[in-house]
């Protein structure tokens, strides 16, 4: 039997449509990657919540002017660690159609464990294998540089999907200690409802995917989506946030928006 979760109303009109121009923060970004550090960061938040606007209208992402927001999202937020990462004084990075020599930036604090699911699932999204290969050859030391906090849930989430990709014999052990990491008692920054209702439901998903377990991934398919529905439609705020109604944003503050 199919299931159906129709997709919730949004409470906005001032959404960009088919225009070419991305924008003055995404442009500004582009502009100043080699001189300003948090411009990476820029890029990547401000082409990611154009992409989410244009998809309200666009919601399978038609448009050109839709899909390149978000490749250019996920090539910011590939770079974004390329620089970080390097040994040398700089690096070459291709964003948006420009090769950028871009200085090594070293840890900051957007160069964290939450950016890193972001930029996972972001070239996950446009199908681009060899970023994920770069991905996941960041060293997790880089990425407890910055200081960022989350709760418990979050490296091992990190690991799993890190292991999944290469192929890894430990990420059944990630995603049980992830999913321990979301319990009530242990999510404390998140808080429970972000927990049961967006955080959760990818892990769980995952988990079926993994296993193979089709009829119980279509069910929790369903549950995930109308949980999502739930919570972006909990109050007027959310009900106007590009982030709801196509999911992921990821904030300066890099907690994942799945």
């Amino acid at each position: 039997m199919a299931l159906s979760v129709p997709r919730h109303e949004f409470l906005r009109d001032d959404l960009p449509g088919r225009d070419p121009v991305l924008g003055e923060g995404v442009m500004w970004a582009l502009e100043n990657l080699q001189e300003a550090p948090e411009a990476i960061a820029d890029a990547m938040s401000d082409a990611l919540l154009l992409a989410q606007e244009r998809s309200v209208p666009d919601p399978a992402a038609r448009w050109l002017e839709t899909w390149e927001a978000w490749v250019i999202a996920m090539q910011a937020g590939s770079a974004m660690f390329a620089v970080a990462a390097t040994t040398s004084e700089s690096v070459e990075c291709l964003v948006h159609h420009e090769m950028r020599l871009l200085p090594a930036s070293g840890p900051r604090s957007w160069v964290n464990a939450g950016t890193w699911i972001n930029v996972f699932y972001l070239s996950v999204i446009c199908g681009d294998k060899a970023r994920l290969d770069a991905l996941c050859e960041i060293e997790s030391s880089l990425l407890q540089a910055s200081g960022a906090e989350f709760d418990a849930y979050i490296h091992p989430w990190l690991e799993a999907l890190r292991s999944y990709w290469l192929s890894s014999p430990d990420l059944g052990d990630h995603l049980l200690q992830a999913a321990q990491g979301l319990a009530p008692e242990a999510a404390q920054i998140s808080g429970p409802e972000t927990t049961m209702k967006i955080l959760w439901p990818v892990v769980d998903l995952f988990h079926r995917f993994v296993i193979g377990d089709h009829d119980q991934f279509n069910l929790s398919l369903a549950n995930a989506l109308t949980l999502h529905k739930q919570y972006w439609t909990g109050d007027e705020g959310r009900a106007r946030d590009a982030r709801g109604p196509r999911r992921g944003r990821p904030a300066r503050d890099g907690q994942p928006r799945v």
